[in-house]
């Protein structure tokens, strides 16, 4: 087992599900999203863990993860976020994917790949509300509808919208909100009047789950909000799913004067010691973070100094440290500095920390219920 390791903690995992549940109450169902391997955190576990947490649906963004989890038996529906190709299509009928669509052209390639391998595809659609991306206009929503309700193979088993800043506090953001949904809500009362069902109506993200009950409608899809990380205070509470450590590889004194690392950016002070961690950017350390982040050990935060190499990085412990070889390292976790904390100073979100955590940084999964 490598020294560097990312500890996945699954009892938190479900406990900020069942916040979400005590939070949004008995009716609407949860979607949780393990696109990008659940957000670093390992997609089958995830799914595994959600499903059991009562989770109603999966999703993903790309064919291959969908398959991913229904490979290692995962049975429940799982949404597509994202367009596939239509040579993908094929694949997203035999997995048995329910993709999110939005404009004629797909619409007609879908229920031609229905059509050809003689099994209905379950559809959702999208309406773009105010997000300028995937979605078609509230006032085309009834009409594309129809035009999925002719199809002998395709069935309208959703109608979503995705909100670009829900999880914004900021008065003009609120409002851009509140009339993103009252346009989603337009598109799906035209759907109605058209006398098509819309299916599952669908369109928080966790800033709507956190700040916005009018987005809950039959179903949420809290992203981040679920691995540890709130858009802002209030309920629910979420705990961080994801702990990085590592351990001391090597100790050894650097004398007042002498640089440490690539480029000589940084000059010891003093006569100090430093510790070797065998983490580095190639597992998902960025390099920016080189001098102004600290670590934990023992409980004391020590910094970063010199250049984030690409396999190892070095702290400077001060002149005469506690800290022992082989001793365990946190470089981000729920007790001490988090991916949040690491995400301010790279002027990033925590999505983009929890995601960059390399394949080669094993996954240790504890459950302790």
């Amino acid at each position: 087992m490598r020294a560097t390791k990312a500890i996945i903690h699954l009892n938190r995992f479900r406990r900020n599900i069942q916040g979400v549940r005590e939070k949004i109450g008995p009716r609407p169902g949860i979607c949780v999203p393990v696109k990008a391997d659940a957000y670093g955190h390992g997609a089958v576990q995830i799914a595994r863990a959600a499903l059991d947490a009562g989770a109603a649906c999966l999703a993903v963004a790309t064919v291959s993860e969908g398959a991913e989890l229904r490979a290692a038996g995962i049975g429940a529906p799982i949404l597509l976020l994202s367009l596939p190709l239509p040579e993908e299509l094929p694949e997203v009928i035999f997995q048995g994917l329910i993709p999110l669509v939005s404009d004629r052209d797909f619409i007609r390639e879908a229920a031609r790949a229905a059509e050809n391998t003689g099994k209905p595809l379950e559809v959702h659609l999208k309406i773009d509300t105010g997000m300028g991306r995937l979605g078609c206009p509230p006032e085309e929503a009834a009409d594309l509808a129809a035009n999925i309700a002719r199809e002998k193979y395709l069935l309208l088993g959703g109608t979503a919208t995705h909100l670009a800043v829900a999880d914004s506090s900021v008065p003009e953001d609120v409002a851009y909100t509140k009339k993103q949904l009252a346009r989603f809500r337009e598109g799906v009362e035209a759907i109605r009047r058209a006398g098509i069902d819309p299916g599952i109506v669908h369109g928080a993200n966790s800033g709507g789950v956190v700040f916005h009950e009018d987005s809950w409608f039959d179903m949420v899809r809290p992203g981040i909000l679920l691995y540890g990380y709130s858009p802002g205070p209030g309920k629910p509470e979420v705990t961080p799913v994801m702990e990085l450590l590592t351990q001391v590889s090597l100790i050894k004194p650097v004398k007042k004067g002498e640089t440490v690392s690539y480029g000589r950016t940084w000059t010891a002070p003093q006569d100090t010691v430093i510790a070797i961690l065998p983490v580095g950017y190639a597992d998902g350390l960025s390099r920016s973070l080189s001098g102004n982040f600290p670590v934990t050990i023992r409980g004391r935060r020590y910094p970063l100094v010199g250049r984030i190499c690409m396999d190892q990085c070095m702290v400077d412990l001060g002149p005469e440290p506690e800290v022992r070889r082989w001793e365990e390292v946190t470089l981000f976790g729920p007790e001490t500095v988090t991916a949040a904390d690491m995400a301010a100073v790279l002027g990033t979100i925590p999505y983009e920390i929890t995601c960059g955590i390399n394949k080669r940084v094993p996954r240790i999964y504890r459950d302790s219920r």
